[in-house]
C-alpha cells in the first residue's frame, strides 16, 4: 500500500500551471475539474501519474463508479489489479493505492484525512456534541474532560477518520451508522458491531503543513490476517508528501512522456 499526499496553497498555484495540468487529463475530467478547480485537478493527476508509473496509459484507461458512487478503474490490465481511493480536506489531497485483492471492482480500500481544528467558533465540547450519536460509549469515555483538550482533539479525529476510511473501504454510501464502528485509540483496537473484525489493516498517518496538522487513516481489507492498527510513526516507507507546484509540474512532464 502506498499513500501520496499533496499540499497546495491556492494563492501560489498559478493559472498557467493550472492550465498545463488541465491539458494533461481527458476532456470529461476537464469538465468536472473546471467546476471544482485545484483539488479535483490534483486528485486526477495523482491517479494518472500512478497509472503511468505502472506502465498503463491513462488516456486508454476507463474509470467508473459503483452504484454507491465509489470510483474505480474499469479497464484493469495488471494482475493483481489496482485499487485506489482519494480524500481531501482543506489544502490537502491524498490518494491510497494498493493491489486489488478483495471485493472487486472497487476493492476494499478507503482513505480519509482531516485537518485538526474546531470549525468556526465552537468549543471542542460543542463540536463533539454535534456528532455525539455517532460515537460509542467507550469513545465518549476516551474524550472525557480529564484528558487534555489537545489530546481529546487528536483522539476524536483518529476515531472519525478511521470510521470514514472504513466505510469508504466498504464502498458504502451515506447513512452508515458510525456507532457500529468503534476505535479504542488508546489501545489501538477496532470493533465493528462489538467484535474485532478479521482481515483488516488500518494505517494511521500525520502530515504537517507549516503550523497546521492533518491526521488520516487508510483502511484495507486484505483477508487472512488478524486485524491490525499501524501506528502513525510507522509509515516512512509508504507515505510520500509533495507540494502542489512541484507535483503538478512533474505530473505534466510524466504524462506528456
Amino acid at each position: 500500500m502506498q499513500v501520496r499526499a499533496v499540499i497546495y496553497t491556492p494563492s501560489s498555484f498559478s493559472d498557467d500551471l493550472y492550465q498545463k495540468g488541465l491539458s494533461s487529463v481527458d476532456e470529461e475530467s476537464q469538465t468536472r475539474i473546471k467546476r471544482f478547480y485545484h483539488r479535483t485537478l490534483i486528485g486526477r493527476l495523482l491517479v494518472r501519474v500512478m497509472l503511468k508509473e505502472r506502465g498503463i496509459s491513462p488516456s486508454e484507461t476507463k474509470f467508473s463508479v459503483t452504484a454507491e458512487g465509489k470510483p474505480y478503474i474499469a479497464t484493469q490490465i495488471l494482475d493483481p489489479p489496482i485499487a485506489y481511493n482519494i480524500t481531501h480536506d482543506n489544502n490537502l489531497i491524498a490518494v491510497a493505492v494498493a493491489p486489488g485483492i478483495q471485493n472487486p471492482p472497487a476493492f476494499s480500500i478507503g482513505i480519509d484525512v482531516m485537518k485538526l481544528r474546531i470549525p468556526g467558533r465552537e468549543t471542542f465540547r460543542s463540536f463533539v456534541d454535534t456528532v455525539a450519536d455517532q460515537l460509542t460509549q467507550l469513545e465518549h469515555h476516551l474524550l472525557k474532560p480529564y484528558v487534555p483538550e489537545d489530546e481529546q482533539l487528536k483522539r476524536f479525529f483518529w476515531m472519525w477518520t478511521l470510521k470514514e476510511a472504513y466505510t469508504k473501504a466498504l464502498g458504502l454510501g451515506l447513512g452508515f451508522d458510525f456507532r457500529r464502528i468503534e476505535f479504542d485509540v488508546v489501545n489501538k483496537i477496532v470493533r465493528v458491531d462489538g467484535d474485532i473484525p478479521q482481515g483488516w489493516r488500518f494505517s494511521m498517518f500525520v502530515i504537517e503543513d507549516e503550523q497546521e496538522l492533518y491526521q488520516g487513516v487508510v483502511a484495507e481489507y486484505v483477508g487472512g490476517i488478524p486485524t491490525e492498527v499501524i501506528n502513525k510513526d510507522d509509515n516512512r516507507d509508504w507515505l510520500e508528501i509533495y507540494d502542489a507546484i512541484s507535483f503538478t509540474e512533474n505530473a505534466v512532464d510524466v504524462l506528456k512522456a
